[in-house]
């Protein structure tokens, strides 16, 4: 007959206790060979003042679709087209919704080919507002722009871009003259926000964009202008921001430009013509903006 052998009470915890270390050591010395040392250490104790925000502009677009098919439009892969903000018309939420589709700090396919100043190819400095909105009837097409049945929109949406216009701005301080629409940036393809969008009314009540003085337009209107030139008008419009070389013709790309101008400045008359009010608006402009 085997006589039982019991471990005294100390001998059974010690023999616990090499138990439980027969598991622990090896997985203990798997974890000490993942913890290789760092090859770098991250330091940002030194900062550059040679910098400034990615974000250099503001372009205001219109969809020319409803809200269903504006969403579709800039979500969808197939199309190739988005925006960082839709803001929709048709919603029945108070207040109105603000849908973000891209994050600011990535880059939104808007812009297309455009240009201000020295910045070509808009989309790498800018974030894009598109407002649901249908343009004008497609039987308008060949009118004037100013005899267009334009759609105009509603206060909701004005209130909603005032107010996301102002804090973006502030957010990357992006200057007065760089808050543009698509039109002021690609003159020769785009019309939108078209005449209907308030420039006016988002500087004098949110702060946001540019705007002559209006005493200022008015004396120079009484008084004098000089005469100018093709080159010249190339030349101030140029300085103001718009892409327009100086070939000393009034062409198509510089009546298109000028329709961009009047489309943001002076929208009850858009004629692509350079008359006396627009000479007098783009020189209250250069002076109280100067480049």
């Amino acid at each position: 007959m085997c006589q039982r052998l019991t471990l005294p009470p100390h001998s059974r915890l010690a023999a616990a206790g090499r138990w439980r270390w027969r598991f622990l050591l090896p997985l203990f010395f798997l974890l000490l060979g993942g913890c290789t040392p760092a090859e770098y250490q991250l330091s940002t104790r030194y900062q550059s003042a040679n910098q400034n925000e990615r974000i250099a502009f503001l372009i205001l677009h219109y969809t020319d679709e409803d809200d269903a098919n504006s969403l579709r439009l800039l979500t969808e892969p197939e199309h190739k087209v988005s925006a960082h903000y839709l803001i929709p018309r048709d919603s029945h939420e108070t207040p109105l919704p603000v849908y973000q589709l891209v994050p600011d700090s990535a880059r939104a396919w808007h812009a297309g080919r455009s240009r201000w100043h020295q910045y070509a190819g808009l989309n790498a400095s800018s974030l894009g507002i598109e407002i649901v909105n249908l343009g004008y009837p497609p039987e308008d097409e060949l009118l004037a722009p100013d005899a267009r049945r334009w759609q105009p929109y509603t206060p909701q949406q004005i209130a909603a871009v005032g107010a996301l216009s102002r804090e973006l701005v502030a957010r990357y301080r992006i200057p007065p003259t760089q808050v543009l629409g698509h039109s002021d940036v690609a003159p020769e393809r785009k019309q939108d926000p078209g005449p209907h969008f308030p420039w006016r009314q988002l500087y004098l009540e949110y702060g946001v964009g540019a705007w002559p003085d209006e005493d200022r337009v008015a004396a120079l209107l009484t008084s004098p202008l000089p005469e100018w030139s093709a080159t010249m008008w190339q030349q101030q419009l140029a300085r103001y921001g718009y892409g327009l070389p100086q070939t000393g013709q009034w062409d198509e790309q510089s009546r298109a430009v000028m329709r961009a101008f009047q489309l943001h400045f002076r929208a009850s008359k858009v004629d692509s013509e350079a008359d006396r009010e627009c000479q007098a608006i783009l020189m209250a402009l250069l002076e109280k903006f100067p480049s």
